[in-house]
């Protein structure tokens, strides 16, 4: 196989699928607390250096083989105190959230862990330990991955349903889809659900927000106040909600972090867009385990023909007849670098294009010259290929009176004489009287002209043929 381009940059396209969201809400919107405090780099974790990320202290670095005192207790503060005012506010709204539970913290937290379960909040998993795994093995990640789903049972009481490991590697994704989890939040692409193929199983991916995410308190060019955080937040909200409304709902995912959110400075802000949301109707404030159980519902995954995925014979004998007689477009088109972007007819026809107008004048000419007569002798023998057949049936050409059929004759006649090629033209978005009247008009073109324009032509048909077939 040629090389084949991983990432997916077309997602659910244009058009996003109606999410129908229960009741007609017009927004999703999903809380997330990270519980990382007790799965930090640590020495007493068996970690080589201390932790230096998501806190009060500015420019913070590892210490290696010490430990960091201050950096310590202030992820304490996330345990002993963030988290019970998080949990006051989420319990006194009612509104349901979803833990992102590091499995080493989690069995560090047993009255956290109770409070949550008798909440009914979502714990997922965030992994063994908060650590970066982008220098990882495979094997040795996998190895992580085992532990934490095996921690977290005997902590919490079940495996966890979804999974989010945060400091990922390129491996995190297609390792946890291997472990059956409902969902996976370690991508940050789009503004819906959407499904993963991964080998034989299809994966359901919940993205989740690095922006919507009190992260940013502690991060270069990020919040400063409250005030900044709750307009940020509102703002997204007020987007996607206009979306909802508009008959393109979404979802909307925030981030919060015990220790950085869970301070009174801060916590207010969350408070007040907690507020304001419960202000407007239509929200479905929802764990991803409640999403992702609509989803499968709601839009299963089905599983289609991908080009990029298809071998050279297999791609050939299903593309090849695009561009009529001239397979060689489909041959070159299989040689480039597809990906996911190319699986639908028009990513398919912008790499089959390429290869057409890369070609030399002469062999364009050629699948020009491959193009019937529109109602000529060919398709009067019934020797036109089942594409150019349906498509002169489509504008009626298969039933010309006999004044029609010489007028045909005559022009096709001219034509060819005066270009060298017949005349093209995509006749499923012309009506009979239509090519006729384009008919008269182009055939005094310059031959110049008209080779620019049947291009142009041989690329709509090519189109429309693919969107037949994809």
């Amino acid at each position: 196989m040629p090389p084949r381009y991983p990432r997916d940059f077309h997602g659910h396209g244009p058009d996003r699928p109606d999410a129908a969201w229960p009741d007609g809400a017009r927004i999703a919107l999903s809380f997330v607390v990270n519980y990382e405090e007790g799965g930090e780099n640590c020495l007493l974790h068996g970690d080589a250096a201390s932790e230096a990320f998501l806190s009060e202290i500015v420019g913070a670095a590892p210490w290696p083989g010490q430990r960091h005192w201050n950096m310590e207790s202030i992820y304490d503060y996330g345990a002993r105190a963030g988290f019970w005012r998080l949990h006051r506010l989420f319990t006194g709204a009612n509104i349901p959230v979803t833990v992102y539970g590091v499995a080493t913290a989690l069995a560090r937290s047993p009255a956290q862990v109770a409070a949550m379960q008798d909440a009914d909040w979502e714990i997922a998993s965030h992994g063994l330990k908060w650590i970066d795994y982008k220098d990882f093995s495979k094997a040795d990640e996998a190895a992580d991955m085992a532990a934490a789903i095996e921690l977290h049972t005997q902590v919490t009481g079940s495996p966890p349903k979804g999974w989010y490991t945060g400091r990922a590697s390129e491996n995190t994704v297609a390792l946890a889809a291997q472990q059956g989890f409902d969902w996976i939040s370690d991508t940050y692409d789009d503004d819906l659900p959407y499904w993963a193929e991964a080998g034989d199983r299809d994966q359901l991916i919940i993205p989740y927000t690095l922006d919507c995410n009190d992260m940013r308190f502690a991060t270069a060019q990020g919040f400063n106040s409250g005030d900044q955080f709750y307009a940020y937040l509102r703002d997204t909200f007020d987007a996607l909600y206009a979306e909802g409304v508009e008959g393109q709902p979404a979802m909307m995912s925030v981030g919060l972090h015990c220790r950085l959110v869970g301070r009174p400075g801060r916590v207010q802000a969350l408070r007040r867009f907690v507020e304001y949301v419960q202000g407007h109707e239509g929200v479905w404030c929802a764990r991803r385990a409640d999403i992702a159980a609509h989803w499968a519902e709601h839009h299963p995954h089905q599983r289609r023909v991908r080009p990029s995925e298809l071998g050279h014979e297999a791609f050939v004998e299903q593309f090849g007849g695009v561009f009529e007689h001239s397979p060689w477009v489909a041959e070159g088109a299989w040689g480039l670098e597809l990906g996911r972007a190319h699986d639908t007819a028009l990513g398919l026809h912008s790499a089959m294009c390429r290869v057409f107008r890369a070609a030399p004048p002469e062999d364009r000419l050629r699948v020009l010259q491959a193009h019937p007569d529109l109602a000529g002798k060919l398709a009067a023998a019934r020797r036109l290929t089942d594409d150019s057949t349906a498509e002169q049936a489509s504008a009626g050409l298969d039933a010309l009176t006999d004044a029609e059929r010489e007028t045909f004759a005559a022009m096709n006649s001219a034509y060819v004489a005066k270009h060298g090629f017949p005349f093209i033209i995509a006749v499923r978005d012309h009506s009979k009287a239509g090519i006729l009247r384009a008919f008269e008009r182009r055939v005094n073109n310059g031959t110049e002209v008209e080779f620019d324009e049947a291009c142009r032509q041989v690329e709509r048909i090519a189109r429309l043929r693919l969107e037949a077939i994809l």
